[in-house]
């Protein structure tokens, strides 16, 4: 595999989730552009997904691909999710190799050489992995690292830790990836289940060039959780062993109070031990109920079978298509 990929011509394809970042476009296509043209055995395109920006975001898009042919633009009916838009794009790009990459050029385009040279080593999977995360807040050093911690304990599939989504994919991981079905996309879980033979590169990830993260806390625990419940049952197991602890705890305390009765007569029992109890045992079936509910949500909206993202246009170098 490694010898046919050698000295020949690729056709590589930059997937590019945009969600209002109009301050970014311009300096992203003439960044990634400059670096890939020094390679002229690379043919690449460069696919970007409008995630129903409200900004100009689609008019410096359209801009940007009037005066360079190679950019592909896939808008949205609506805001649908990074996952969502990044499934889009996934589908949508035509390359041998695709590579998912921020518009925010916190992923170094100049690495896409060196994940290249990978793949034609023969991987099918080129990492990039970061090895410094100081451009990010430690709030979310912290609970990235907690994330991967909880993450890889509870599921089968074990995530590679520091790891986004830019990476180099082969056309044949791609092919695997437009075959699973779900419509709650959990995709850095969803790269790992379907395998393939994979290797790392590692970097230091820059500063944001300009514009701003639309992640915040709220979204990102919410991702944790998306990835928790897509690849992992032990939460509800665990809440059958907490229910088992709690009983022989109780029987226990049983035998005592009948013990301490028999032995020493009868025991007014106090108020506040008593609403201590209840509220206990009461506010874990709440969380029990919680966590059953959030994997009967995923089962109700699966069920469904609604599509994972809506086209409205595709503009396509000067040939626009209506979906």
């Amino acid at each position: 595999m490694a010898n046919m990929r050698c000295d020949t011509e690729i056709k590589l394809s930059l997937v590019v989730p945009v969600f209002n970042e109009v301050k970014m476009i311009d300096l992203f296509v003439g960044k990634v552009s400059d670096e890939l043209k020094r390679d002229p055995l690379i043919n690449f395109e460069i696919v970007f997904v409008n995630d129903g920006s409200t900004d100009e975001t689609l008019e410096c898009l359209i801009k940007c691909q009037r005066e360079d042919p190679r950019i592909k633009i896939v808008d949205l009916s609506r805001n649908f999710g990074k996952e969502a838009a990044l499934t889009a794009g996934l589908q949508l790009a035509s390359g041998e190799v695709v590579v998912p990459i921020d518009v925010d050029l916190q992923d170094p385009p100049e690495l896409i050489h060196e994940m290249i040279a990978r793949w034609r080593d023969g991987y099918e999977v080129v990492l990039g992995r970061r090895i410094d995360r100081n451009s990010d807040s430690l709030a979310k050093r912290t609970s990235a690292n907690w994330f991967y911690r909880v993450h890889n304990k509870l599921a089968n599939i074990r995530l590679p830790e520091n790891v986004g989504d830019f990476r180099l994919m082969d056309r044949v991981v791609i092919e695997a990836l437009k075959q699973l079905p779900e419509s709650r996309r959990f995709m850095k879980g969803l790269f790992a289940w379907v395998g393939f033979r994979t290797t790392y590169i590692d970097y230091v990830r820059p500063e944001r060039v300009a514009g701003s993260s639309k992640f915040n806390s709220w979204k990102l625990w919410n991702l944790a959780l998306e990835g928790i419940t897509s690849f992992s049952t032990v939460p509800l197991r665990i809440w059958t062993y907490i229910g088992l602890a709690i009983s022989l705890t109780s029987f226990v305390f049983a035998v005592y109070v009948l013990f301490k009765i028999l032995i020493y007569g009868v025991d007014v029992p106090g108020y506040a031990s008593l609403m201590v109890a209840v509220t206990f045992l009461g506010g874990l079936q709440l969380i029990g109920i919680g966590v059953i509910g959030e994997y009967l949500g995923r089962t109700y909206i699966e069920s469904k079978q609604r599509p994972v993202f809506l086209v409205r246009h595709i503009y396509e170098g000067l040939n626009n298509k209506w979906i």
